[in-house]
């Protein structure tokens, strides 16, 4: 593995380890993908007041920061609530890494004008640790993994490949 590990491949490997290992080997379906799209134009819309895209060393791409040392991430929708947990995170777990302390995590859902706070706790970090683990074997394997179909699928941007 010669790439670092990004808050979308965390966030992929929690929604779907095939996508996962498609995205990390740049086969990226996602340009034309009706929902990318409306989850850019929420992007574009919400909390415009707010810098936006806090790049990190090229790993970890913070949707906004507030409130002295709340990282914020912006999500359309609840549905895979689990991975933009996760990606934050992640996030947060990064930047321990770096010696950056005392910073939180919120995810946000403007349409559904709700977010939730986000905390990093030592079996977070274990955990995270095990899944940069798993995660680098898979992106590393000569095919991608075996297709799980999940109520998701339909709305994939590689459902298509998955599927044929």
């Amino acid at each position: 593995m010669d790439k670092p590990i990004s808050g979308m491949m965390i966030y992929y490997y929690i929604v779907c380890k095939r996508k996962l290992w498609y995205f990390y080997n740049q086969i990226q379906m996602e340009a034309d993908n009706e929902n990318v799209q409306i989850g850019k134009v929420l992007d574009e819309n919400s909390y415009k007041r707010e810098e936006k895209h806090i790049n990190i060393d090229d790993v970890i791409s913070i949707d906004y920061i507030k409130d002295k040392g709340i990282l914020h991430e912006v999500k359309k929708s609840k549905k895979i609530e689990e991975a933009g947990i996760m990606q934050i995170k992640y996030y947060l777990y990064y930047l321990k890494q770096k010696g950056v302390a005392d910073i939180k995590g919120k995810v946000d859902y403007p349409l559904l004008k709700q977010s939730i706070d986000i905390e990093l706790t030592e079996e977070d970090e274990e955990n995270i640790k095990a899944i940069l683990i798993e995660l680098k074997e898979i992106v590393n394997r000569q095919l991608p993994p075996l297709l799980e179909k999940k109520g998701i699928c339909k709305k994939c941007a590689y459902f298509e490949l998955c599927y044929i």
